[in-house]
């Protein structure tokens, strides 16, 4: 979800949530990799049940990485994607369930992000192609030395959309890593394993989220299940608290600011493109046998306890003197929803709520007074009580004023004491590698990369501190200042240069004038659009909390402004929304393509439907535009900007699109057209033989699955050539509620009187593993680089045997878990077709 800071403000508020995930590594035995058995105990001390993978998180990274060079063909991408899904399982062991969901047609809400994505992903991508040949030529005339340019076609990201060629090819490959696993992974043996490519409409995690919805309404469901769902969407968040299941966890890589990168020119680590100077490439190794690795360490993992994160909650919604039975799981509902006012994927965030700013805790104090005067909550699975949502942005209308005057007085208290940091600081001080470490620090330093760029970078440093020296003061300032890191200071960085323009000045008065007329080019005193505008907002409101309750409540619903309306504007609110047109479809994969796609990138599209997207006779050309503004919108870097992009009409595009559908080959139909989820299992699954059966049979109606044999998970099963899943199915207008279930067990507390209050002793550093008890070895910088130089022998140690032993563990069940079962003599299969 778009909410900026999310993370980092949970995270520091709550820092009990985050545990460093263990992982048992791979041992190597006379030149022969030994993989780990995940079929053993989970080395984190915790049994997970399902695991559910957001895929689009894993496929992004593997196929253009930040922080390191990216594979050379498609080929390497997909071994990438599996070894990534690999580290994973082994890190989470799930004993039932593997789902793993693709990104498919997206709601029209979600289009328009995804829309504004592609467009910039374009822009950017050819703005980078053009300020490598430059730079490239600058380094050369100067006499610096480049290794010879690659013809190498450009990898669109773009392409990981559905209805693309490389998203089609993606999902064969996965059905063929799928079936490798069964066949050969003990770890594999008791999944049911689920996978929902792009072709199914709608989000990854969305899909998800509606397969436990469903599966939870079922008599069979077992009410302790552990889930597990990785991803690193801050909306991720939100969705498992929605579910109400009390055990509920979530994997993300650990984010660690300022990784090296490198260079986009030269393939060096230590500097960016635009610091390249064309040094010769240090020799690696004795005989240059390393000159095509790049030193980068491996992404660390942490797991999100949504248990602990409800236990903080609890702690801060609990209201006294209540004139009604306080319900937490009805205020976590509320909370949710007012996440929502700081952003998400599918509203602009309301102009007076940042996060930085404490956006949320002063929603949550505003909440709780309206809650004592109004008799309720804001919601109710999934439905919104506007008449009590208008009284928290009226409560926020009033401070609107004030929150305006004081962003813009910490803007320049900032700017101040940036300067006066600046001025304070030596002459030059190295960072990254070569920066100073505490005494008896007791964190890891960076591995030494590319010593040559940076001992150059430290010469041309020292010589410009030594002209400095003896220039006169009106000639320094001109020269580049050197930040505390060692590192030149951008020149848009500097005070002398002037802030980006805002001509809406919210701190000044008449800013609400200024606002409507530079954002929306309307007076302030026109009312009718103002409410216009206001009514869209609370629709969207309502969309996205029933999206994250029941489902998607309309497929072609979209806010249709670029900025929001203030929160003083919430005025008569309540009857401004009645209901969603029922009976909505979702775009078809290749018109989501024409719908969010550049120009730039319709080599992906058949030949006529990309002719529309470049001729100038075309009727919907202006949906393509070549160039388009980004208005910073108050905001200081052009990723944190507003796309003044068009929207689409999607009756004209439909009407385009009519004219050129004959055009398709009979594989793009088959792209373009929407799929089923596919369920796999292995020949030891009890499900198996029910499935043979099935065939023998020669069955075509749908069938529903024996909950006994797929660990309580039912749905309805269609043979053909792959075995087809459907969740089960509900009568219209059924409402699916947010409750804890019957039967639940709620995990033992985790946090103590301590972790109430914010330490000042010292750092606060996350556990590790799910064992409180667990005691650390402390290593210090020495001991670091020992380890890390080279592998040494105890770097892919085992953990330890006693894995029960931690005092939070998911309640134990009537039935003992899979693996502690009766063991039968495996004999992997997959089974796929007939």
């Amino acid at each position: 979800m778009g909410v900026p800071a999310f993370f980092r403000w949970l995270s520091r508020k709550y820092p009990s949530i985050i545990v460093h995930c263990v992982e048992e590594k791979s041992k190597e035995c006379n030149g022969v990799r030994i993989p780990v058995d995940t079929s053993k105990p989970n080395p984190n001390e915790v049994e997970f049940d399902n695991l559910y993978l957001d895929m689009n998180g894993i496929i992004h990274p593997c196929t253009h990485p930040e922080d390191k060079p990216a594979p050379k063909n498609e080929d390497e991408m997909m071994v990438a994607i599996f070894e990534y899904i690999d580290r994973l399982f082994n890190i989470i062991r799930p004993r039932r369930v593997l789902y793993m969901a693709i990104d498919g047609v997206a709601p029209r809400a979600k289009m328009n992000q995804q829309r504004s994505r592609r467009f910039r992903a374009s822009k950017e991508g050819m703005e980078l192609t053009e300020e490598k040949h430059r730079m490239r030529e600058e380094v050369l005339q100067r006499g610096g030395y480049l290794p010879p340019e690659e013809i190498k076609e450009r990898f669109d990201s773009n392409c990981i959309t559905p209805g693309t060629e490389f998203m089609d090819n993606l999902a064969k490959c996965l059905r063929y890593y799928i079936a490798d696993r069964l066949t050969n992974d003990p770890g594999w043996r008791t999944l049911s394993v689920f996978l929902s490519d792009a072709s199914v409409p709608g989000e990854g995690e969305h899909k998800i989220m509606d397969f436990i919805r469903r599966q939870r309404a079922q008599p069979n469901h077992d009410p302790n299940t552990h889930h597990c769902l990785c991803g690193a969407d801050a909306d991720l968040i939100m969705l498992g608290l929605a579910t109400h299941e009390p055990n509920f966890t979530i994997i993300r890589e650990e984010f660690k600011p300022n990784k090296p990168k490198p260079c986009a020119l030269c393939g060096q680590m230590g500097h960016e493109i635009k610091d390249c100077q064309g040094v010769a490439r240090e020799k690696r190794g004795e005989h240059d046998e390393f000159a095509d690795t790049v030193p980068v360490s491996e992404q660390e993992f942490i797991f999100i306890r949504l248990c602990v994160l409800r236990e903080y909650l609890q702690r801060e919604l609990t209201m006294a003197s209540l004139p009604f039975p306080f319900n937490f799981e009805r205020s976590v509902d509320d909370w949710v929803f007012m996440c929502f006012f700081v952003g998400n994927d599918f509203l602009p965030h309301l102009p007076s709520l940042e996060i930085r700013e404490g956006a949320i805790d002063r929603l949550v104090s505003i909440y709780k007074d309206v809650v004592h005067r109004t008799g309720g909550y804001l919601t109710e699975n999934g439905f919104v009580n506007l008449e009590r949502v208008e009284l928290i942005m009226q409560a926020v209308g009033v401070a609107e004023d004030n929150i305006f005057k004081k962003r813009k007085e910490d803007e320049v208290r900032r700017r101040m004491k940036e300067k006066k940091k600046r001025l304070k600081a030596p002459a030059f001080l190295p960072g990254g590698q070569f920066a100073p470490q505490a005494l008896g620090g007791r964190d890891r330093p960076m591995a030494v990369q590319n010593a040559r760029q940076t001992a150059f970078d430290m010469r041309m440093q020292g010589s410009r501190y030594q002209q400095n020296k003896v220039r006169p003061c009106t000639q320094q300032s001109a020269l580049p200042k050197i930040s505390v890191l060692g590192v030149k200071r951008k020149a848009e960085d500097s005070d002398s240069e002037p802030e980006p323009e805002d001509n809406v000045r919210l701190w000044e008065e008449g800013w609400k004038q200024r606002y409507y007329k530079t954002k929306f080019d309307v007076d302030e005193t026109d009312d009718d659009f103002r409410k216009k505008v206001v009514k869209s907002y609370v629709e969207g409101l309502c969309w996205v909390l029933r999206y994250y309750y029941q489902g998607c409540a309309s497929w072609k619903w979209y806010f249709p402004f670029h900025y929001a309306p203030f929160a003083s504007d919430f005025k008569d609110i309540k009857d401004m929304f009645m209901e969603f047109e029922k009976g909505t479809k979702p775009f078809s994969p290749l018109e989501q393509l024409m719908g969010v796609f550049p120009a730039a990138s319709g080599n992906f599209l058949p030949p006529t439907w990309r002719a529309l997207m470049t001729d100038p006779d075309s009727s919907i050309i202006d949906f393509y535009p070549d160039d388009f503004a980004i208005d910073l919108n108050g905001k200081k870097y052009a990723w944190q900007g507003v796309a003044l992009l068009p929207f689409v009409d999607e009756r004209r595009l439909r009407a385009s699109l009519e004219k050129v559908y004959p055009d398709l080959t009979s594989e793009e139909v088959r792209r373009n057209s929407l799929g089923s989820d596919v369920v796999f299992v292995s020949k030891s699954h009890p499900l198996c033989d029910f499935i043979q059966e099935l065939y023998r049979s020669e069955s075509h109606e749908g069938t529903q699955i024996p909950p006994e044999l797929c660990h309580g998970t039912q749905g309805i099963l269609y043979l053909d050539q792959e075995i087809k899943f459907k969740d089960p199915q509900y009568e219209e207008g059924h409402v699916f509620k947010a409750v804890i279930l019957p039967g639940a067990k709620i995990p033992s507390k985790v946090l103590k009187p301590g972790d109430w209050e914010k330490s000042s002793s010292g750092p606060w550093r996350p556990q590790l593993g799910f064992n409180p008890n667990r005691h650390q070895v402390h290593l210090d910088q020495s001991a670091f680089r020992a380890l890390g130089h080279g592998g040494g022998q105890y770097s892919s140690a085992p953990p330890p045997s006693s894995y029960h032993q931690g005092n939070y563990r998911p309640p134990l069940r009537d039935h003992p878990p899979p693996f502690q079962r009766e063991s039968h003599t495996l004999h992997p299969f997959w089974w796929f077709s007939a």
